[in-house]
């Protein structure tokens, strides 16, 4: 099923982590001002109108204010006082909005000394406001009415209220920062990673192509990291592409297909159909050598996907870059990429850090649970996806059920990835197992509402909650575009599950998802 979606997406290029709204004669020379010191020291790169551009025209260009928000992960708006008498903020808000609902984009409300019924109601000082603007724009009254519907749509969110007595301004910074992480997930140890990595990428050189091979064990990171530097460096490129999983994909769909993905992704060739693999050599040469590209080929196992996706530095155009993902050096010294970089396990203090965000949903350690936790950290070795895992199905628990859970993980003597998988598909209820098998065996890579839509008459009314429980877990993730996502060794792991039901007669399985096995059965 997971062959109706796309093998590869166009992964949206962040320029920005986080995008600031708010009212700048308000809040910028002292709160919004702080809040964007506290966001950039934890590492953030935060749209902040002021640090880019002087002058309150050229601050409010539409131009350079809707590209920052189509290029945010999340948008933090604060609403103040005076910031509905604002058409700009308005507009912004509009925006904001509309691009969130579109692309699944976290908005993040602070009501600074503002009660949000206003905000939502337009009473007060925002009825106020409003009541001017639509006596300035009479004959616009359909403009006055969206940014109505904006405000209230915008305070019925989540977010954070301060008013006089609710504390310190810094504990709210502190509380909006932990907010903003926990959306926006930044993948522990990424930034040093990162630094050495762009080294090698040299993305602002306009001489010559570089091919850039990124190899290390399964779990490691090497995706994570592969769109992280994808996301930071692909403004400064004219073709685009992110194959992501080709192992997977071209055991489905073929090489061909794959090859086609690129040229639909790059030169907008969208309905070529290519007769073989030797014809798509021949088309991607031709249309890639005078366009400066950015491909990542994501997850290569085989020396032959290399040859007919990316084949030399001499198929693209100058400046180009293609990065490269494996679990094998190998295959990449045989192809000649000469810069290559091997993705290491996790230092010790980058894996408790990363342990605590899924353990305790916080980087601080809870000093009953610190014994606990250095247990855990010893046993999964800096390796992040066992660290994720590991988090994540202690988080909630008891010091208890943290002893039993821990306890059941050192039994694995060997560490294998696929048993310290298990423990957390074994810790679901039955009808959590159903459906994670099902996503393994079917609709990984499928749009979520696609498998709501399928599921919904199996699983009824308890579905939005067994499906926040696979997330909460770490078995399964949602990408910016809405598709479930699963690491291909857990995928493997829930395979496995069910092959051992019957190893032999496949057709005894409860699923079958092998052309194979399928054939055999009918």
């Amino acid at each position: 099923m997971a062959g109706s979606e796309r093998s590869s997406s166009r992964v949206w290029h962040y320029e920005f982590d986080v995008f600031l709204s708010f009212r700048g004669e308000d809040t910028r020379l002292g709160f919004v001002g702080n809040l964007y010191k506290a966001l950039t020291e934890k590492g953030f790169h935060t749209f902040f109108r002021e640090k880019l551009v002087r002058g309150e025209e050229i601050a409010a260009s539409p131009s350079v204010v809707e590209k920052a928000i189509q290029h945010s992960r999340v948008f933090v708006v604060v609403f103040s006082q005076n910031y509905a008498s604002s058409t700009r903020c308005l507009e912004e808000l509009l925006s904001i909005l509309r691009f969130s609902q579109d692309n699944r984009r976290p908005v993040l409300p602070v009501f600074y000394y503002v009660d949000p019924s206003d905000v939502g109601l337009q009473t007060g000082m925002y009825g106020e406001a409003l009541a001017m603007h639509e006596k300035r724009f009479n004959s616009e009254s359909d403009k006055v009415m969206k940014w109505r519907k904006a405000l209230c749509e915008a305070a019925a969110l989540s977010g954070w209220p301060f008013k006089h007595g609710d504390g310190y301004e810094y504990e709210l910074i502190e509380k909006i920062v932990e907010g903003v992480s926990k959306k926006i997930n930044r993948p522990v140890g990424l930034q040093y990673r990162m630094l050495e990595l762009n080294g090698l990428l040299d993305a602002a050189s306009l001489s010559g192509v570089h091919l850039i091979g990124i190899y290390g064990v399964g779990g490691i990171g090497k995706t994570t990291l592969a769109r992280a530097l994808y996301d930071s460096v692909a403004v400064q490129f004219d073709a685009l592409c992110f194959l992501d999983e080709v192992r997977e994909n071209a055991m489905k769909h073929g090489l061909v297909h794959l090859q086609q993905t690129i040229l639909a992704e790059t030169v907008g060739e969208k309905d070529i159909r290519l007769p073989s693999v030797k014809q798509g050599i021949t088309l991607l040469k031709q249309r890639l050598q005078e366009k400066r590209v950015l491909l990542v080929l994501d997850d290569i196992n085989e020396s032959e996907q290399l040859k007919a996706l990316v084949g030399s530095p001499g198929w693209f155009g100058p400046g180009s870059r293609v990065i490269i993902t494996t679990r094998d050096r190998q295959l990449l010294e045989s192809h000649g990429v000469e810069k290559i970089y091997e993705v290491e396990n996790l230092a010790d203090g980058e894996a408790l850090e990363l342990l605590c965000w899924k353990a305790f949903k916080t980087d601080k350690v809870y000093p009953d649970f610190i014994n606990k936790i250095y247990r855990a950290l010893t046993y999964a070795s800096g390796l992040p996806l066992a660290l994720e895992v590991i988090g994540s199905n202690l988080f909630g628990r008891e010091i208890v059920e943290w002893q039993y859970t821990l306890d059941l993980y050192e039994k694995i003597h060997d560490k294998d990835i696929q048993k310290i998988l298990k423990i957390s598909f074994d810790a679901l209820d039955e009808h959590e197992k159903d459906l994670f098998l099902d996503i393994a065996c079917f609709f990984k890579g499928c749009k979520l509402a696609q498998v709501e839509s399928i599921v919904s008459g199996r699983y009824g009314d308890s579905l939005k909650a067994i499906i926040d429980v696979l997330l909460e877990k770490t078995l399964i993730k949602i990408d910016e575009h809405g598709r479930v996502k699963m690491h291909d060794l857990i995928q493997q792991m829930g395979r496995e599950i069910v092959r051992q039901e019957s190893p032999k007669h496949p057709g005894n399985c409860s699923r079958l998802w092998s052309p194979e096995d399928v054939a055999d059965v009918l």
